[in-house]
C-alpha cells in the first residue's frame, strides 16, 4: 500500500511539470521515483497497479480544467465535472499501467534495461492513447521538455520520442541512486548522451525564416457564460470589431477565434455584408463559426464547427469542417441511451455536429498562401495535423478555451508549439479569452496575449521551414525510436551474459 500510495505522489509531482506550473524537473522525478518502485514489484499485478495508480494521479491533476467546462451548463450537475476527471484519468490510466506492465516483464533485473524498456513502451502506450476511442493526446510527458533545446529533436523523433526522453531523464536519477556501480556507470553515459543531445538541439535551433504577409489576431476575451447568451450578441460584435479595427495600407489577414459569431454565414447575406464592411480592399477575414447540415426537406439535421474565410465582396471564399470532435461536449454518443439517464453535450444546442474529412489545405485570396486549419483541440493530435499531400504555409488554430479554466489554456498553447517544431510551420492562434499567439517554426511564441485580456497581435506571419522528417513520414520515425530503445535493451542484455 505504502508503494502505491508514492507511485500515486510521483503521478501528482509530474504533472506539476506541465503548465501552468512548467516544474519540468519534476516529469524526471516522477519517473525515477516509477521505476525505483517497479524495480521492487513482486509481480505483473503488482506492476500494473503501479502504473496504473501513477496515471491516475498524473491525469487527475493535468486534466483538471476539464471540471470547469461543467461549470458553464445547466443541463446537468456541476460537481459531475470532478466525476468526469476521475473517471477520465481512471481510465486513460490504463495505458501508463501498460507501459509500467511490459517494462516489468521484460526488464526487470536490470534497472538500465527497466528504463529503456519502460521509455518504448511509454512512447507506443502514449501513441495509443491518442488513438483508441477517438483518442486523448493532451499532456503528453514530451510537452515537460518544450522550453530545453531537447525539444527541437521532435522533428526527428516525434512528440512521442520526446515523452520517451522524459522517461530516459527519469532512468538517470534512478541509475544514479542505484547501489550497482554499474548502475551508476550508466547513469553518467546517459548523461554524456543528453549533453550530446543537448546541443544538437541548439545547433537545431536557428532563427526561423521571416515571412511577408501581415496578420491581425484579435482576442476579444468574452467568456463562456456569455458565449452563447443572445442578450450578448451584440456587444460580441462590438468588442470584435473595435479590436478588427480600420483597414490598414497594407492588405491584412483578419483572424478571429472559434465560433466568434453567432450567425450562420452561409444562409444569412445580411451577416456576411456586416463583416465585410470592416475589410478593406486587401483584407481578409477569417472567423470560427457554424455550418447548419440540412435534409432534402431544409429542415435542420446537424452541425459543422467550422472555419469561413470571407473577403470584402461578401463571398465567402473557404471553409473547414473540424474533424476530430469532442465526445460529450460536441456530440452525445449513444445519445438514445445516455439522454434518457439524463447527460447531456457541453456545447449548447439540440443538434450534435458532425466530423469534416480531414486535414486540408485553404488558399488565402489574393495571394499564394496556403493556410492549415486545426480548430481548438484538433491541434494536440501529432502527425494528424496537416495535409501531407497540401503542405500548408501556416497552421490557424482558432480556439474557444473559455472553458478550460486556468490550467487548460497555457497546456493547449504549449501543445501547439510541439506541433510547429515537429512540422515546421508556424501556427496562428485567437481564442476568445487567450492564450492568442503567433508562434515561429521553431516553436518560439513571436507574440502572445494574456489570459482573459482583450487585445489584438499586429505582427507578419513567419514563414516556413522545409518539410522536416516528421513532416514526411509522421509517428513512424517515433515507432523507430522505439525499436532502437528495445534494441539498446538488448543489446544490454547480452553483455550481462557470462
Amino acid at each position: 500500500m505504502t508503494h502505491l500510495l508514492a507511485a500515486f505522489l510521483a503521478g501528482l509531482a509530474s504533472a506539476c511539470a506541465f503548465e501552468p506550473l512548467g516544474l519540468g524537473p519534476f516529469m524526471a522525478f516522477g519517473f525515477a521515483v516509477l521505476l525505483w518502485l517497479l524495480s521492487r514489484a513482486q509481480g505483473m499485478r503488482s506492476a500494473l497497479a503501479l502504473g496504473w495508480v501513477f496515471g491516475f494521479g498524473q491525469f487527475a491533476l493535468g486534466f483538471n480544467w476539464i471540471a470547469t467546462a461543467f461549470t458553464f451548463q445547466s443541463a446537468m450537475p456541476a460537481s459531475l465535472g470532478w466525476v468526469a476527471v476521475v473517471l477520465l484519468a481512471a481510465y486513460l490510466a490504463v495505458y501508463p499501467a501498460m507501459a509500467a506492465g511490459l517494462a516489468w516483464r521484460y526488464a526487470s533485473g536490470n534497472p538500465l534495461r527497466l528504463g529503456l524498456i519502460l521509455a518504448a513502451s511509454w512512447l507506443v502506450t502514449e501513441w495509443l492513447r491518442g488513438r483508441m476511442f477517438t483518442g486523448f493526446a493532451w499532456n503528453p510527458a514530451g510537452v515537460a521538455l518544450l522550453p530545453t533545446p531537447l525539444a527541437q529533436l521532435s522533428p526527428f523523433i516525434g512528440t512521442y520520442g520526446l515523452s520517451a526522453l522524459a522517461v530516459l531523464m527519469g532512468a538517470v536519477y534512478f541509475l544514479a541512486i542505484s547501489p550497482r556501480i554499474a548502475a551508476r556507470r550508466q547513469a553518467a553515459w546517459l548523461v554524456l548522451g543528453f549533453a550530446g543531445t543537448l546541443g544538437a538541439g541548439l545547433l537545431l535551433d536557428r532563427p526561423a525564416p521571416a515571412g511577408t504577409r501581415l496578420a491581425r489576431i484579435v482576442q476579444p476575451n468574452i467568456g463562456q457564460q456569455n458565449k452563447h447568451d443572445p442578450a450578448f450578441d451584440e456587444e460580441t460584435y462590438a468588442r470584435l470589431t473595435a479590436l478588427t479595427g480600420k483597414p490598414a495600407d497594407a492588405p491584412r489577414l483578419v483572424f478571429w477565434p472559434e465560433a466568434a459569431i453567432p450567425d450562420f454565414l452561409e444562409d444569412e447575406p445580411g451577416a456576411r455584408r456586416r463583416l465585410a464592411r470592416l475589410l478593406g480592399p486587401g483584407d481578409v477575414l477569417v472567423t470560427g463559426g457554424t455550418a447548419i447540415e440540412r435534409d432534402r426537406l431544409n429542415a435542420p439535421i446537424g452541425g459543422r464547427n467550422s472555419l469561413f474565410i470571407l473577403t470584402p465582396d461578401e463571398a465567402l471564399r473557404g471553409r473547414y469542417d473540424k474533424s476530430h470532435l469532442v465526445p460529450y461536449g460536441e456530440y452525445l454518443p449513444a445519445r438514445p441511451i445516455l439522454s434518457a439517464i439524463g447527460l447531456s453535450r457541453l456545447v449548447p444546442g439540440d443538434l450534435d455536429f458532425w466530423p469534416g474529412p480531414g486535414p486540408r489545405s485553404l488558399p488565402i485570396p489574393g495571394s499564394f498562401t496556403r493556410m492549415g486549419v486545426q480548430i481548438c483541440y484538433e491541434i494536440v493530435f501529432s502527425g494528424e495535423v496537416v495535409d501531407r499531400n497540401d503542405r500548408p504555409d501556416f497552421l490557424f488554430n482558432p480556439s474557444n478555451d473559455a472553458w478550460f479554466g486556468a490550467w487548460g489554456p497555457p497546456q493547449h498553447l504549449a501543445q501547439a508549439q510541439l506541433r510547429a517544431i515537429e512540422e515546421g510551420i508556424p501556427v496562428i492562434r485567437s481564442t476568445p479569452t487567450g492564450i492568442s499567439a503567433v508562434i515561429d517554426a521553431r516553436g518560439h511564441l513571436r507574440a502572445s496575449l494574456r489570459w482573459h485580456t482583450a487585445g489584438r497581435i499586429d505582427s507578419i506571419i513567419p514563414g516556413a521551414l522545409p518539410p522536416t522528417p516528421f513532416a514526411r513520414y509522421g509517428n513512424l520515425l517515433s515507432f523507430l525510436f522505439a525499436f532502437a530503445l528495445v534494441a539498446a535493451a538488448w543489446f544490454a542484455r547480452v553483455r550481462e551474459r557470462p
